[in-house]
């Protein structure tokens, strides 16, 4: 399970479409994090923007005497990228990062300093690798038109978003370690299509074709979206998050589920009108 990185948002605060248990409990956080452990995760994803999530991971890791390569991220924030990543690394107890990513773009377009800031870090040997989270190709574009040097990008990616795709082996060539994220889109892939808000009643076309298919191939949601996600050879690492340890098993488990050609040209084939609904930032 190599490629699967934990992402920890719901540690800290509510987060999902689905998600109706609320944040998840210190003691539920212990489990998952050793389980993560034995099932062969390494990495974990996180950000000082995830309400309390740093600090119930450091109390967490201390507890379940569990060690993990961390990607964190500075936000938009009045603070220092130092001053932000010295209290990072302390609510997580630990010395150093694997990950430090630009959490908000707009936010680097208007201070590009804070990226000089992280490579400075980087090269005290306090940060292995420095990056951005992106949310769209024209991000992404902008850093390479400027020639910016990033070891790591993450980015959205499932099989409705497909928007980086074809940056993906351009990147890999270039050694950036690609990392995606929404493999489930917010968990909307799972939604009671009857159920949609008016805002997204435009993808349930969408969804019900989906969930036809999986049927008629006796495939769960999960399996097809994971699976497409991990059967890229230039993904990294595929974060997932998840409210509580029976969920984990359950992703793992789909997680090693080998898709068939015909479920890999079914998804390319999907070609969503509605490109501005796959932001979760645009579903209010």
């Amino acid at each position: 399970m190599s490629k699967i990185v934990l992402g920890t948002v719901q540690f800290g605060v509510n987060y999902g479409i689905n998600n109706t248990s609320g944040q998840v409990s210190l003691e539920e956080v212990c489990i998952i994090l050793k389980i993560a452990k034995v099932q062969g995760i390494q990495t974990l994803d996180t950000s000082s923007a995830y309400g309390t999530s740093e600090i119930v991971l450091g109390k967490a890791l201390k507890e379940s005497s569990t060690h993990f390569n961390i990607i964190s991220k500075y936000p938009r924030c009045e603070e220092s990228v130092r001053s932000t990543f010295e209290k990072s690394i302390s609510n997580l107890g630990v010395g150093s990062l694997y990950g430090y990513l630009v959490h908000h773009f707009e936010f680097y377009q208007d201070k590009p300093e804070i990226f000089d800031a992280m490579i400075a870090l980087k090269n005290e040997g306090k940060i292995k690798k420095v990056g951005f989270s992106l949310y769209n190709v024209e991000q992404l574009q902008y850093l390479l038109d400027k020639g910016v040097k990033f070891d790591i990008l993450q980015f959205p990616y499932n099989i409705f978003d497909k928007q980086f795709e074809l940056y993906m082996p351009k990147l890999a060539e270039m050694g950036v370690e690609i990392h995606t994220r929404s493999a489930f889109l917010q968990g909307l892939f799972f939604k009671d299509t009857n159920t949609l808000s008016e805002k997204l009643m435009p993808l349930k076309k969408y969804l019900d074709d989906l969930h036809h298919y999986c049927s008629s191939r006796s495939l769960s949601v999960e399996q097809l979206a994971l699976g497409y996600v991990i059967a890229n050879p230039n993904v990294k690492g595929a974060l997932i998050g998840v409210d509580n340890h029976v969920q984990l098993e359950s992703n793992l488990k789909v997680a090693s589920v080998k898709l068939s050609q015909e479920d890999i040209d079914y998804i390319s084939n999907i070609d969503i009108k509605e490109k501005a609904l796959l932001n979760p930032v645009n579903w209010n």
